[in-house]
């Protein structure tokens, strides 16, 4: 969130700046098309041409970078309102057997998407698409969220099944004949437990 916050103060900052090399222009009654020369090729007396084209220099400059943090800010909050879309860990997957679970499965619905994907009772998930333990420490709201923002689509889970791991494809999905698009209750779940 303080990202995004510095991005928009930051995309003020150049929007004001652009206003400011406009006003330059409009001092010299011209605009990014107004032509510099006069009908005889020579430069224009009634207007400064050096402020001119370093005023029409530097919108052009400030356009392209007000472009650019207007799409990093759209990225950061992307994903802060979508934790899906966060950049994957740059870890190996084999440092992510280090990371313990962060949920247990307490049930799972017959012919359920769960059911069918091959979760069963008491798996212990380590890993719920970009998920973790470091990003489901304190609730599972953000797997609600990748759950309906994947919607028919695949999610990988890596679970702890009797001592071993599983790798999972899940695929949440409505009108399987039961409630939620998993058919499945997961809860919190500690090492303490």
């Amino acid at each position: 969130m303080e990202q995004a916050q510095t991005l928009i103060e930051k995309k003020s900052n150049i929007e004001d700046q652009i206003e400011t090399q406009i006003s330059i222009l409009k001092a010299n009654n011209s605009t990014m098309q107004t032509p510099l020369v006069d009908a005889d090729g020579f430069p224009r007396a009634d207007i400064d041409v050096y402020a001119v084209r370093s005023a029409r220099a530097r919108i052009i400059t400030l356009r392209n970078d007000l472009n650019a943090v207007i799409n990093d800010i759209a990225k950061a909050l992307e994903t802060i309102y979508n934790p899906a879309s966060a950049p994957k860990d740059s870890e190996p997957d084999s440092s992510s057997a280090e990371l313990g679970p962060f949920a247990k499965v307490n049930t799972v619905a017959p012919q359920s998407p769960a059911a069918e994907a091959g979760l069963q009772r008491d798996d212990l998930i380590v890993k719920f698409g970009p998920l973790n333990c470091r990003t489901c420490s304190s609730s599972l709201q953000p797997l609600t969220e990748v759950v309906s923002a994947n919607e028919n689509k695949h999610i990988i889970l890596k679970v702890l099944r009797s001592g071993q791991t599983v790798h999972i494809t899940l695929t949440p999905r409505m009108g399987w004949g039961g409630r939620g698009m998993l058919g499945c209750h997961i809860i919190p779940y500690s090492s303490a437990q």
